[in-house]
This record gives structure tokens, C-alpha cells and sequence, in this order.
């Protein structure tokens, strides 16, 4: 579930901030995913770093970051 909600605010983002945001998708086993070895199935990176999930799940939290980062 925690997917699918990460998704859902991300999705949110983007209409938000428009062409400022560059949202891209990948499952945990694609080849944009391998190099950051990651240990569960959702994660959220904005500018190549991690954004906590309790940030990348609440769209109130991820507005204020990324508020603060565009």
C-alpha cells in the first residue's frame, strides 16, 4: 500500500509543479533502480538523494519539501 500511495503523491507533485518536476517510475528491479541497491520495494529519490517515506507519502510534507528544493 505503501507503493501505491507514494505513487499517488508523486503523481500529485507533478501536476502541481509541472515542467519543474521530472517524474519518472521504475519497479525496484529495473535497470535505472540498480546502482542505488535499495532494500524495500518503495523509494523515493529527488535529485538522486532519498526523500524519507513518511515525506514521499503525505502530500502536505512533500509539498513543503519540495517547496523548499524547486
Amino acid at each position: 500500500m505503501t507503493c501505491k500511495k507514494a505513487i499517488g503523491v508523486a503523481e500529485e507533485m507533478k501536476k502541481k509543479y509541472g515542467k519543474k518536476l521530472d517524474l519518472k517510475i521504475h519497479t525496484t528491479d529495473s535497470e535505472e533502480a540498480r546502482p542505488y541497491h535499495f532494500k524495500s520495494s518503495t523509494n523515493v529519490l529527488f535529485q538522486k538523494e532519498p526523500v524519507p517515506i513518511d515525506i514521499a507519502t503525505d502530500s502536505k510534507k512533500m509539498a513543503a519539501f519540495l517547496s523548499q528544493k524547486l
